[in-house]
C-alpha cells in the first residue's frame, strides 16, 4: 500500500523565539527543523550536548540560514530545570512558543529521578510543570502559545493519588499513562489560570498518535538496551501506510497546535485517522481522564507541593 504524504504549512516565525524540549532526535528533531525553516529563533534545551550539537548541524545543513542554539536541560532534575529558567530569564528574550515535547517511556524497571520521583511522572509531567513556572515571565512577555505533548496512553487510566510514585505497586505502562494524564490536566489548567489571571498565555495539547519514533527505540540512558518488542511491527505498519503515522507526520499535531493562528486554546490536537493513530492533524475530543476540572486543580496543587515551589514563585 502506497503511503500518502501528509503535511501542513507553518506560518512565518521570523523574529519569534521558539523553545522545544526533546528536539535533538527523532520526531522532536523533525519538528525542530520545521520550526527553524519557518524562521524561528529556535532554542533547543538538551540533556546530551553531543547529541544536541549533531542536531544543530543537521538543521543547519538543511537550512543554512537557521537561527538555532542549545541550552542545557535535564527534565529529570529540578535543579537543572531551575538553572535553565535562570539562564533564559537572564537573556531576557520573550518566548512566543513553547512546545513541551520531551518524554521518557517504559524504562525496564521502576526508576527514580534525581529528586526521588518515579522517572516517567517526574520527567514527563513534573519537569515540564516546573519549566513552565520558571519561564512564566518570558511566556507572559511573549503572549506565548504553550503546547504540551501527551499520548494516546492518556485516553484511559487514572491517577493513583495515594501512590503517585508507584512505591507500593508499580506497572510501567500504568505509570506512563498516569504521567501523560497528569501532564494533560496541567496543560488544560494552565489555560484556565491564564484566562483567570490575565497572563496572556494560550495553552493546548497535542499527541502524535503511534509511529516508530525514538521513544520506542533503545534508550541506554534508561537502561533499555533494545527497542521495545512492538517496535518492529510499528515500523512495518508505518512503512506500508497501514493505520500508523511516520516520524515526520507524528509531529504535525504539535506543530499545528503550537503555530497555526487558528489553533484553539484548551483543546487537543492529534492524528485524525482510524483510532487517531495516524493521519492528518486535527482537533479531537478530550480523552475522558482529562475532562475533570477538579482533577486538574488537584494535580496542579499536588505538583506545587512535590516540587517544593509555588508555581508563581518559581520565576522569582
Amino acid at each position: 500500500m502506497a503511503r500518502t504524504t501528509i503535511d501542513i504549512n507553518l506560518p512565518d516565525l521570523t523574529g519569534r523565539r521558539v523553545v522545544i524540549t526533546g528536539g535533538s532526535d527523532g520526531m522532536g528533531l523533525v519538528m525542530a527543523a520545521r520550526l527553524a525553516a519557518a524562521g524561528a529563533d529556535l532554542v533547543l534545551p538538551v540533556r546530551n550536548p553531543a547529541k544536541g550539537e549533531r542536531a544543530v548541524a543537521r538543521i543547519r545543513q538543511s537550512h543554512p540560514g537557521a537561527t538555532v542554539s542549545l541550552r542545557d536541560l535535564d527534565l529529570s532534575s529540578l535543579r537543572s530545570v531551575a538553572a535553565l529558567g535562570e539562564t533564559l530569564r537572564a537573556e531576557g528574550h520573550p518566548i512566543h512558543v513553547l512546545i513541551n515535547n520531551a518524554g521518557v517511556m517504559r524504562p525496564p524497571n521502576r526508576q527514580t529521578t534525581a529528586d526521588g520521583f518515579e522517572t516517567q511522572f517526574g520527567t514527563n509531567h513534573l519537569g515540564h510543570f516546573a519549566l513552565v513556572g520558571h519561564l512564566l515571565p518570558l511566556l507572559r512577555a511573549g503572549r506565548a502559545r504553550v503546547t504540551s505533548q501527551i499520548s494516546v496512553a492518556a485516553r484511559r487510566g487514572t491517577i493513583t493519588w495515594d501512590d503517585l510514585n508507584g512505591e507500593r505497586s508499580y506497572n510501567v505502562m500504568r505509570a506512563y499513562s498516569q504521567s501523560k494524564i497528569a501532564f494533560g490536566l496541567f496543560g488544560l489548567e494552565l489555560q484556565r489560570r491564564s484566562e483567570a489571571h490575565g497572563w496572556g498565555i494560550t495553552s493546548n495539547l497535542s499527541h502524535p498518535g503511534v509511529a516508530p519514533t525514538s521513544l520506542l527505540a533503545a534508550r541506554p540512558e534508561l537502561g533499555r538496551g533494545a527497542s521495545i518488542p512492538q517496535y518492529r511491527l510499528i515500523q512495518g505498519l508505518s512503512s506500508r501506510g497501514i493505520l500508523l503515522g511516520t516520524v515526520e507526520s507524528a509531529g504535525l499535531p504539535a506543530l499545528m497546535a503550537a503555530t497555526d493562528p487558528a489553533a484553539k486554546p484548551g483543546v487537543l490536537y492529534g492524528p485524525s485517522g482510524p483510532g487517531h493513530l495516524g493521519g492528518r492533524p486535527a482537533e479531537q475530543p478530550l480523552y475522558p481522564p482529562l475532562r475533570s476540572t477538579a482533577d486538574a486543580v488537584r494535580i496542579w496543587d499536588v505538583s506545587e507541593r512535590l516540587i517544593g515551589t509555588p508555581f508563581l514563585s518559581a520565576a522569582a
